[in-house]
């Protein structure tokens, strides 16, 4: 079979720039639409999934608070009873790896005039929070200090409050219980939740909270120990009503109640992906069945209806995948690590490896499946009447 030269194909691309245009704007679209879709969803997977190998934390709850470490409540003296009794916890310098802390949703106000209120997650932590979670990396300032209305907070906190950036610097305050709060620390814990909470010292959140002796869980690390030593733990203290879970399982547990919206984002998504695919193919279908009269004149010179079928597929899919390779640059420029909110608190979308894959796929289909169409249209006219046509 005589085939059209592939410099022909690439030459055409040059022949009209709107044409050429909207072929790169319509696979760069559909790119873009996957890149966001497939993002958004792998950002919130991969903040409610926690690596299985890496993390050994044992969370102490409240007998039937295993779905809510918020609605939880145990005694304050349960951290010191799990250091004793728990074998195999982590040790550094004495220090044992037992980190008694409060989860509480919180309404702040931006200052004491403020009538508004942002919803928060807050956390009350003690210093060997920072050993307890390894994730957490101090980014900027220092831990705040008990007694002197402090606070640190995430990386994605002014996501979750629905602020900006600048008013979570460093010296910023925030009003809520009737006092104004300094922030002097900012952390990251990247694909955490807790990459978006406010973190306090322990004792001015029970304070502030009025719960003085209780605690919402207690947090064990464990080197030799096994689960098993923390759950004959919490069996044995029936007094206490305490139970234990891995802090992993814990998370998947709250993975498994947002399914059913990740099912529908992705459905969501699936259907975007589609509109911007279709109209993707329809920008191609306007780019190439124009040319009616440049496919017969081919037919005449004595070229097959399958070569001109392969060279306008080469032309077409050279400059989808151009646009696909502009789409993915510009994804990883702007939605890689855009912060988006959720009832949990915030999460980045994650354009990942198979997302950037996925996004390409989508940008050659169009450039694949776009040819198709305006070739079987050019083709089906008999030479004399594509000819004539303008």
């Amino acid at each position: 079979m005589r085939q059209l030269p592939f410099q022909y194909a690439l030459r055409n691309l040059g022949r009209s720039r709107v044409r050429l245009i909207a072929s790169l704007l319509g696979s760069t679209l559909v790119v873009l639409l996957v890149l966001a879709s497939g993002g958004f969803v792998r950002g919130m997977q991969r903040t409610l999934t926690q690596d299985q190998s890496m993390n050994q934390n044992i969370m102490i709850l409240g007998t039937g608070s295993e779905e809510g470490v918020e609605r939880s409540q145990i005694d304050a003296s349960v951290a010191g009873i799990a250091g004793a009794s728990i074998s195999g916890i982590k040790e550094r310098a004495g220090v044992l790896f037992v980190s008694p802390e409060i989860h509480a949703a919180l309404p702040v106000q931006l200052s004491a005039e403020s009538e508004q209120d942002f919803p928060s997650v807050m956390r009350g932590v003690r210093d060997v929070a920072l050993l307890v979670h390894p994730e957490v990396e101090i980014i900027e300032g220092r831990p705040p200090r008990q007694g002197h209305e402090e606070l640190m907070v995430g990386s994605l906190a002014a996501t979750r409050l629905g602020i900006s950036e600048e008013r979570l610097h460093i010296g910023q305050t925030l009003h809520f219980e009737d006092r104004d709060w300094t922030i002097v620390g900012r952390f990251s814990a990247p694909n955490t939740v807790m990459n978006a909470e406010i973190w306090i010292p322990l004792t001015d959140l029970q304070i502030t909270t009025n719960r003085e002796s209780s605690l919402s869980c207690v947090i064990v690390s464990l080197d030799s120990g096994t689960f098993a030593d923390a759950d004959l733990f919490a069996k044995s203290r029936l007094d206490l009503e305490i139970t234990a879970i891995r802090e992993n399982a814990y998370y998947a547990s709250i993975a498994a109640f947002y399914a059913p919206i990740r099912v529908m984002i992705i459905v969501t998504a699936s259907l975007i992906a589609t509109g911007g695919i279709l109209g993707g193919l329809n920008t191609m279908y306007a780019a190439f069945a124009a040319r009616v009269r440049e496919v017969g004149m081919l037919q005449a010179l004595g070229y097959t209806r399958s070569a001109i079928v392969m060279s306008l597929t080469e032309e077409s899919v050279f400059s989808a995948a151009c646009g696909a390779l502009l789409g993915s640059i510009i994804g990883l420029i702007l939605l890689d690590g855009l912060a988006v909110r959720f009832s949990m608190g915030a999460f980045a979308l994650s354009i990942d490896p198979p997302v950037l894959l996925t996004g390409l796929l989508g940008g050659l289909v169009v450039g694949f499946i776009g040819a198709i169409p305006p070739a079987v249209r050019c083709l089906r006219l008999p030479i004399t009447e594509a000819l004539k046509s303008h």
